[in-house]
């Protein structure tokens, strides 16, 4: 039976922990080839092991756009095409009005917003001539609404979701969609530090912390479960696929229903 990726190449960034992970195992699932991108090499190079031939690991630090471009080349230089883009790297941003830094700022704008402009940048010049591509960014539930992410990561996200928007519009013209997904409560390591954090910690302990996790988050969203990496996966699965070939400019909210309560409940306080 036939993959809902077969003959298409991607990348994921972020591709060794949380959602970018799950999307990546996804991908090879449906008969992509994938190009895993993140700063774990240890992690990156086991994961491209366990997916196969199909798969290959190059680290990159998408605060440098140097690193951004590099993978579109590898895309070309190897595969002779690119076919997905997910921008899914990020981590938790710092930084209240009160004592927020212009370095806090810096960071969190270009580890949020300046990979997926950079990201779009360098598809596209990839995509451009083939006339067609899909380009998914992770955007965030915190763009939508206050209060479900700290200052400098909503408005980022808020960013990514508008920017998706012009891209699409600019690109569509091309054959290039251009998506985003706004995950709500996902159990990943970005509650507890993002995946620098996580890698400090044994197995057992982040398998600990998971568990509490997904606990607490059962009883932050009208339905009754944490949301899993998973389910983000199988959004940007749809968003890839040619299932998906008349979606453009729009923002996927996967999140239980959460950013539709009006009365929100502190998460782990069961209602």
């Amino acid at each position: 039976m036939a993959g809902r990726l077969d003959g298409k190449v991607a990348i994921v960034t972020g591709a060794t922990s949380g959602i970018g992970e799950a999307t990546a195992r996804r991908f090879a699932e449906e008969g992509a080839t994938l190009i895993l991108a993140g700063r774990t090499v240890d992690k990156g190079e086991a994961l491209a092991k366990e997916l196969g031939g199909r798969a290959l690991f190059q680290r990159a630090d998408i605060l440098r756009e140097a690193d951004i471009a590099a993978l579109v080349n590898t895309a070309s230089e190897r595969f002779g095409r690119l076919d997905i883009l997910f921008n899914n790297a990020g981590a938790p941003t710092p930084g209240t009005f009160d004592d927020v830094t212009e370095a806090q700022f810096t960071y969190a704008m270009q580890l949020l917003v300046g990979s997926v402009v950079f990201g779009i940048k360098h598809a596209a010049r990839l995509m451009k001539p083939q006339k067609s591509g899909s380009i998914i960014n992770n955007a965030s539930i915190a763009g939508h609404r206050y209060g479900q992410g700290q200052m400098l990561y909503s408005a980022a996200k808020a960013a990514v979701a508008h920017l998706t928007r012009i891209a699409g519009v600019d690109l569509g013209q091309y054959g290039i969609r251009v998506n985003a997904i706004s995950p709500g409560a996902i159990a990943t390591p970005i509650f507890w530090g993002g995946s620098a954090r996580a890698n400090t910690l044994s197995d057992e302990e982040n398998q600990r912390k998971l568990a509490k996790l997904e606990h607490n988050l059962a009883h932050a969203t009208p339905l009754p479960r944490s949301g899993h990496a998973l389910d983000i996966a199988n959004a940007a699965l749809f968003l890839a696929s040619d299932e998906g070939s008349y979606v453009n400019s729009h923002d996927l909210v996967v999140d239980g229903g959460r950013i539709s309560q009006f009365h929100e409940r502190p998460v782990g306080q069961q209602g």
